[in-house]
């Protein structure tokens, strides 16, 4: 799953489930019931039949969690997830993605601005700062070497309080050239 949206706006929802389906060979029964199950996690069911365009932020980041998980994979990468989620969807997702963990031993990798998110879900956490690791290990071990009572307050002390300036990545240059 991308930071950035990914989803076909001229699509319905359902459409874009199907096209990502078939891309991945799902097969078609399975495909259909994997569908529906998914479009029911995310609250979209009544949604099937309208087009992306007309769905607000949150509704296209649920149906893009939907599509990352229609074809079972064996390693899923999010990247920021839960980025523009309200609460109540964000723990919702979370907790479907944990059953997938524990259930069907699907390994997951996830980046994150929520700290606290990082703490409350993850076995293991590296911290990453200027684009190298750090620190790792289970948030648990990595507040007790920092002597903090937080992961929030743990990456703080390891990265420093400062705000830093960032660069414009590639994406954001094309973005800027296209305007």
């Amino acid at each position: 799953m991308f930071q950035d949206p990914s989803l076909d706006d001229e699509l319905t929802a359902y459409e874009n489930m199907e096209f990502h389906g078939v891309l991945y060979s799902v097969p078609k029964a399975l495909r259909e019931k994997r569908i529906d199950e998914l479009l029911k996690f995310v609250d979209l069911s009544d949604r099937r039949h309208d087009v992306v365009k007309t769905f607000s932020g949150g509704m296209k980041r649920r149906l893009e969690i939907a599509r990352g998980l229609l074809h079972h994979p064996l390693i899923l990468f999010l990247d920021e997830p839960t980025q523009g989620l309200d609460p109540q969807t964000r723990n919702h997702m979370w907790e479907y993605i944990k059953e997938l963990n524990k259930n069907e031993g699907i390994t997951i990798f996830f980046t994150t601005h929520y700290i606290e998110e990082a703490e409350k879900v993850a076995t293991q956490v590296a911290v990453i700062d200027q684009g190298k690791i750090i620190e790792q290990g289970k948030p648990i071990e990595l507040m007790k070497r920092t002597k903090q009572k937080t992961l929030e307050d743990a990456f703080l002390k390891l990265t420093g309080k400062n705000i830093r300036e960032e660069s414009a990545s590639a994406v954001d240059n094309m973005r800027l050239r296209r305007r």
